[in-house]
């Protein structure tokens, strides 16, 4: 997978046409799962490039589990590169992508989560 060097990598590649733009990000989630979409998303004001993997309930919040590609104004892509656990409320533009991503992730460090609920999970 390629991607531009600058920060507005997710604001320039073809956004999923059988997903709404003006969905909630919820639906975003799930349809992103479901089809195993990337997500271009915005959290903690930085743009960012993620494999969406879970989708739940932790302690009474909601939130997602991914496996984070880029983040803009990372030095090294080493370091923006991993499992990240987001709360859904704190991410604000959120674009589902045309490209895709394999699935799971058979990574050694993975991350088990305790959830109350999951509402979407890759398979």
């Amino acid at each position: 997978m390629r991607f531009a060097g600058d920060r507005s990598y997710a604001w320039q590649v073809q956004t999923a046409r059988e997903i709404d733009d003006d969905a909630p990000v919820p639906a975003k989630l799930r349809f992103a799962i479901a089809h195993k979409r990337l997500l271009g998303l915005e959290y903690n004001a930085r743009l960012r490039v993620v494999e969406p993997h879970d989708f739940g309930a932790m302690n009474g919040t909601s939130k997602v589990f991914v496996y984070q590609l880029l983040v803009d104004g990372a030095a090294g892509g080493d370091r923006a590169q991993g499992w990240r656990l987001l709360d859904v409320a704190k991410i604000g533009v959120c674009k589902v992508l045309e490209e895709t991503f394999a699935g799971i992730r058979g990574d050694a460090d993975q991350e088990h989560l305790r959830w109350d609920a999951v509402f979407a999970r890759v398979e």
